[in-house]
């Protein structure tokens, strides 16, 4: 492809929203280096002449901040600093055809599977035989790993169908030599993502084969945390658990969004699931792998949620004392079943609740920190930042989950496990020191 620039293109890939959009941009990232162009992400030095940013459709707010990024690189364009911009991912999966309307200054938009035609813009091949290989956007001791693409579900509040499309799981043997790649570059790391991970393989081989996927990738060499995310919480198959307490490389760990606790709001979401059934199944979780930390998110605002749905809720938190919970405000999403009912509840009042619910929680965080008083756990160095040193447990995932602090320490490497004892908790990090 030819710039105005006479020097060589460089394309700076931005990525918003999730971690499956950050492997979308590390797999693009890996084929447009492979095809000899230059490319980084995020960049700092604004060297770069080309930008692509991926973006997020989820939620009203990442849809503004997807807008108002593409907005800031095209004012860099009119002011002659940019060649080309494109734009990909979740957003212009749901709005091409607005956005081309409302922003023709951007070159080209393309949807979430559409990574072969991007390539094209940059006269580049898609090389299949790269299958797996992409350019790390996170420190190379970690990688998240996509094990399938879109969801069967039809949660009333969710587009994600709208932009992902039907669940397609990725072929066993392509994940094991993806992870084995992923040792070899230094990671020791695996997060594993989907939208339903709990789906995987249904597809392909007629049944789900996650222990199955997990007890190959626990053999890998050199792959030292395996972790959970996003396992839905109906028909949860338990025997998931039987190979995460029997392989020491498997994460204690479960990120499970439940969304709600009152019926009446899973019945309205449509999460084929009850309070009584969720109960029932944290427990049985617990029992298998005595331990584990569970992650959960959950949702206020949605329409017709009372106040009597969210101190039902408090409650549920009360009785079940998750380790980890995230809350999103409700968005009112078109095209999915939720938005045929009225949105009633303000912005405002969403983001009471969902603050009511993360203070609730708070103390919860703060009790179950208080316990890890004196304990001491295997830590992953993630960076070091204003002079201290921070790393993670099993029971940490990257960005969401707590931090561990270490003090008096001079010279840890990054990217190594240090076996650190806790002497100070907090509501949501801990400090610790090295021990010997």
């Amino acid at each position: 492809m030819k710039a105005k620039t006479l020097k060589k293109d460089k394309v700076n890939i931005i990525t918003l929203g999730c971690s499956k959009n950050m492997v979308d941009s590390e797999v693009l990232s890996g084929q447009l280096q492979a095809n000899d162009i230059n490319v980084v992400h995020e960049n700092k030095k604004l060297d770069h002449n080309i930008v692509v940013v991926n973006t997020c459709g989820f939620i009203d707010k990442a849809k503004e901040e997807s807008i108002n990024t593409i907005l800031e690189q095209v004012e860099f364009k009119k002011r002659g600093k940019l060649d080309k911009v494109y734009v990909t991912g979740c957003l212009s999966e749901r709005y091409k055809l607005n956005l081309e309307e409302q922003i023709p200054e951007v070159d080209a938009f393309f949807g979430t599977m559409e990574l072969p035609l991007i390539l094209k813009q940059f006269e580049a091949d898609y090389k299949t035989e790269l299958l797996g290989e992409r350019l790390l956007a996170t420190p190379r001791h970690y990688a998240y790993m996509k094990i399938s693409e879109g969801c069967n579900r039809t949660c009333s509040f969710c587009a994600i169908p709208l932009m992902r499309g039907k669940h397609v799981s990725k072929i066993m043997e392509e994940l094991v030599a993806e992870a084995e790649g992923l040792v070899k570059k230094g990671v020791k790391e695996v997060m594993l993502i989907a939208q339903e991970l709990t789906y995987y393989g249904l597809d392909i081989y007629k049944k789900r084969m996650l222990p199955d996927l997990l007890n190959r990738l626990a053999d890998i060499k050199g792959l030292e945390w395996i972790r959970l995310h996003y396992a839905y919480p109906t028909k949860f198959p338990l025997e998931i658990l039987d190979v995460m307490r029997q392989r020491d490389n498997i994460c204690n760990y479960l990120d499970m969004p439940l969304q709600h606790a009152s019926d009446n709001m899973l019945n309205a979401m449509k999460r084929q699931i009850t309070r009584a059934e969720m109960e029932d199944l944290v427990s049985a979780i617990r029992e298998k792998v005595p331990g584990i930390c569970l992650r959960t998110t959950l949702i206020a605002g949605f329409p017709g949620e009372t106040r009597d749905d969210i101190e039902e809720l408090k409650q549920f938190l009360a009785k079940e004392r998750f380790d980890r919970v995230g809350i999103f405000t409700y968005s009112h999403e078109e095209d999915t079943s939720a938005y045929k009912l009225a949105d009633t509840i303000s912005q405002e009042e969403k983001e009471q609740r969902a603050q009511e619910v993360m203070e609730f929680q708070q103390e919860i965080s703060y009790e179950l920190n208080q316990e890890k008083i004196g304990k001491t756990f295997k830590t992953l160095i993630d960076k070091k930042e204003a002079g201290r040193y921070i790393g993670r447990t099993e029971f940490d995932s990257v960005e969401v989950d707590n931090e561990v602090i270490i003090t008096g320490a001079e010279k840890l490497k990054i990217g190594e496990f240090y076996n650190v004892k806790i002497e100070k908790a907090y509501d949501y990090d801990l400090e610790g020191v090295v021990m010997e």
